[in-house]
């Protein structure tokens, strides 16, 4: 019982009031009191301390305060800027599709004989596409002349329409520069082109991997059997990332070019050969 008694008696003592006041020392007059308890002044401490949290969550949240802070500042720097870039990448992503597909069109329109079409985007928006007509040019108009006229390139004929359609079909295997041309007088059964270190090869069209070798002459080698009984051949890869009797698509990547290697690094050569023997390739790529 007086350990319940004294629980009790401490409560109530937190619930009883106490008189504070404010006393002249010169004539002991009070000026001022107040009575508080000792729950009271509890609750007004919890309740400051609450009101306390809310008011820094607000100007935090709310307020650019924390880039006041030198680690934070940084930090946000750092995250704007990376935004920034990003929005700035996919922007220039967006007008180099467009200007390929605005390529493509204008190839089918003159191949069509009708006259191409440019796009221009708007400089506040660039989602935003306005289509104007693009007068032709002197060369633009020659081309037309020889193409619908009798020469060798006018699409009239079989023989040409064959050859255009064969180069269309098939894929350029890599960018770079021809260095060697075909020549069976000279000994070169394919074309040389001179491309980047490590640049991605692709298949010139659709077809299965026959055979994959090395040598020290002509580094790795595939051989892809391709539709039309075309065999291609692609030397001087660096690393193949297809296995024999894989099926590829045009365009598909097949492998790399030749690294560097002291300074110096082996042409990309292919070969193509139809029915045994060998053919040139500018015949049927647009290089």
């Amino acid at each position: 019982m007086n350990f319940i008694q004294k629980i009790a008696a401490t409560w109530r003592s937190l619930f009883r009031k106490r008189r504070l006041s404010l006393t002249r020392v010169s004539d002991q007059h009070e000026e001022w009191h107040m009575h508080l308890s000792p729950a009271a002044m509890i609750a007004a401490l919890v309740s400051f301390l609450v009101v306390m949290f809310i008011l820094v969550l607000s100007l935090i949240a709310y307020s650019p305060v924390l880039e006041m802070l030198p680690g934070f500042r940084t930090e946000a720097t750092r995250s704007r800027e990376s935004l920034m870039q990003n929005i700035l990448r996919l922007d220039s992503m967006e007008r180099v599709m467009n200007d390929m597909m605005t390529y493509n069109e204008n190839i089918a329109m003159i191949m069509a004989g009708k006259s191409p079409v440019a796009r221009t985007v708007q400089h506040s928006d660039s989602t935003r596409q306005e289509k104007i007509l693009v007068m032709p040019s002197a060369e633009d108009s020659i081309l037309r002349a020889q193409m619908e006229g009798e020469g060798p390139y006018s699409l009239q004929h079989d023989a040409a329409k064959r050859a255009v359609r064969e180069a269309i079909e098939l894929y350029r295997p890599v960018e770079g520069i021809i260095t060697e041309h075909f020549s069976i007088e000279e000994g070169c059964f394919g074309v040389s082109i001179a491309a980047k270190p490590s640049d991605r090869v692709t298949a010139i069209g659709d077809g299965t991997v026959i055979a994959s070798t090395w040598s020290p002459k002509e580094g790795q080698q595939l051989t892809i059997q391709h539709s039309n009984r075309l065999v291609a051949h692609y030397k001087n890869l660096s690393q193949p990332v297809v296995a024999i009797g894989q099926a590829v698509r045009g365009g598909e990547l097949i492998g790399y070019t030749a690294s560097e290697e002291e300074g110096e690094q082996k042409p990309f050569v292919l070969e193509l050969w139809n029915e045994g023997k060998a053919v040139d390739p500018e015949r049927y790529i647009l290089f």
